[in-house]
């Protein structure tokens, strides 16, 4: 451990808990916001409305949050001397495919705006699975640390 965070090490993984509960949140609302897009009728005041609904749940919650969450959660990392253990290396695997999520559902958002409906409602609720499971994971990897 290299404690290079010194005493503000308990404050960074407070924020660091923190925004990943801000961003998971928001993780698990934006694929529902996009079931209840898609139930709308195209062009209707309620499709606006959930393009705005959208918009502002990824400009307020999801972007500001995963970037809260790199920088803390990197800064831990450092601190603790992560990189050189093997569970870190899983955990950081999973949240790059979460971040990678993030990016996607980001951009169905924008097909959505125009008027792509590319998933069905099934597919939609299935993929909102992904952060719970990524988080069992991550907690897991973070807790355990199994190896």
């Amino acid at each position: 451990m290299s404690n290079i965070l010194g005493d503000a090490y308990q404050w960074v993984k407070a924020g660091h808990v923190i925004f990943v509960i801000f961003w998971m949140a928001g993780l698990f609302m934006i694929p529902r916001f996009f079931v209840y897009h898609q139930e709308c009728d195209p062009g209707s005041a309620e499709e606006s409305r959930w393009i705005d609904r959208e918009a502002r749940l990824i400009k307020i919650i999801l972007n500001p949050s995963i970037i809260v969450v790199w920088v803390f959660g990197l800064a831990l990392a450092l601190n603790y001397g992560a990189f050189g253990q093997g569970w870190f290396h899983l955990k950081l695997a999973v949240v790059l495919i979460l971040s990678g999520y993030h990016g996607w559902m980001v951009s169905y958002a924008k097909k959505l705006k125009a008027g792509q409906r590319t998933l069905s409602g099934k597919m939609l609720r299935l993929v909102n699975e992904v952060p719970g499971l990524a988080a069992a994971v991550i907690v897991v990897l973070a807790i355990v640390k199994p190896f």
